[in-house]
């Protein structure tokens, strides 16, 4: 089965949804992306259509964005 990616940005928004996602759909489930520290996965994240983070996107392909902890722009710097 393929994962779902959870991607953020490693704020207290995004850390807090991260163990909630974490909860709800198991670790073993879920690839968890901390785009603020590894910044060459965030055109990865772009092209999956995540406009802010934390998002999660599903093996289906759909993103789900979850709360708001800060834009793709706003990471990007």
């Amino acid at each position: 089965m393929k994962k779902s990616v959870f991607y953020h940005a490693g704020c207290p928004v995004c850390v807090s949804s991260e163990h909630d996602i974490i909860n709800l759909v198991g670790a073993e489930n879920v690839e968890v992306v901390n785009i603020g520290k590894d910044r060459t996965r965030i055109s990865e994240a772009e092209k999956a259509g995540v406009k802010s983070v934390p998002a999660l996107v599903t093996p289906d392909g759909n993103t789900l964005h979850i709360n708001f902890g800060a834009s793709i722009a706003d990471v990007k710097g």
